[in-house]
């Protein structure tokens, strides 16, 4: 029996396969669309999500019910003596602050990690909950770690359209119609809790550019050197854009590895497709 289970959602753009390799579980994201309930990658896939999306069919994000939420957690019970259970921000969800109220019922046996992750960076705490548990850690010990390091992430994001930005209420119509005719892209970033402005870019090259100047001065400034950084690139439906962004950033990070993923659909959704995303974590203490 394993000591620890780890537990996420599929905002964290984990698969169920490679949940499986990774031997964790996975609870995936609800959406509401048109009226009907589809479940992140088990009868909601990243091509009909978008092909809705383009459709401008009307989609909006859910949390999981408690009920398939406690029943994963009750199945790696069997097997586990505790869980770790990392769900996306609190920030951008009241799924998280639902988890905790849930937890209260099973004695401190599964522990519900706030630390303020999206996407690529809720992945990275994921493989780190991993390494810990493997470490030997509990799962308190674990929750205080992750948390401690919550801020210990970025995310910058250049959206292709102003579209879903005005669609949600984030810019008014006239601001959304003056940078549509100008073309203007904007980029936003995840600094811990939210989903905030950043600049404005005329071009992607100058896009990109601004993403860059941004992500070296974190990596810089606040995480001390690239050696001590996971780089990460996420995009929605732009991988050509994002594997041409990959070699940028090795070439000007001297970065060996960057890891690629699709923006989990509960971001997409604010963004839509063909925005382009880079993200760094902290690397865990030895």
């Amino acid at each position: 029996m394993g000591k620890v289970a780890i537990v996420t959602d599929s905002n964290s753009g984990i698969t169920l396969s490679e949940a499986e390799k990774l031997g964790i579980r996975v609870v995936p994201m609800p959406f509401l669309i048109d009226g009907n309930t589809y479940y992140e990658e088990i009868s909601l896939s990243q091509e009909d999500f978008f092909k809705m999306l383009g459709e401008d069919v009307d989609i909006s994000t859910s949390q999981p019910e408690p009920g398939s939420v406690t029943d994963i957690w009750e199945e790696e019970l069997k097997h586990a003596e505790e869980v770790v259970y990392i769900p996306m921000s609190s920030g951008l969800s009241s799924s998280c602050h639902t988890a905790i109220m849930l937890s209260e019922d099973f004695d401190g046996k599964v522990q519900v990690v706030d630390n303020q992750r999206i996407s690529v960076t809720q992945r990275q705490s994921v493989l780190d909950a991993i390494e810990l548990a493997g470490r030997g850690m509990g799962a308190a010990e674990i929750k205080e770690y992750l948390e401690e390091v919550k801020m210990e992430s970025s995310i910058y994001i250049m959206l292709d359209t102003l579209k879903y930005l005005k669609k949600g209420g984030r810019i008014t119509p006239a601001a959304a119609a003056l940078g549509s005719a100008l073309r203007l892209k904007p980029v936003l970033q995840i600094q811990g809790e939210k989903l905030d402005a950043f600049t404005i870019a005329r071009t992607k090259k100058q896009g990109v550019s601004k993403m860059l100047s941004a992500m070296e001065s974190d990596i810089n400034n606040r995480f001390g050197g690239v050696s001590n950084v996971h780089l990460e690139v996420a995009h929605t439906q732009n991988e050509e854009a994002a594997l041409g962004f990959i070699e940028t950033i090795k070439e000007k990070f001297g970065a060996s590895a960057v890891d690629l993923s699709p923006l989990s659909l509960s971001v997409s959704c604010h963004i839509g497709a063909g925005a382009l995303a880079i993200a760094c974590s902290k690397v865990i203490k030895r």
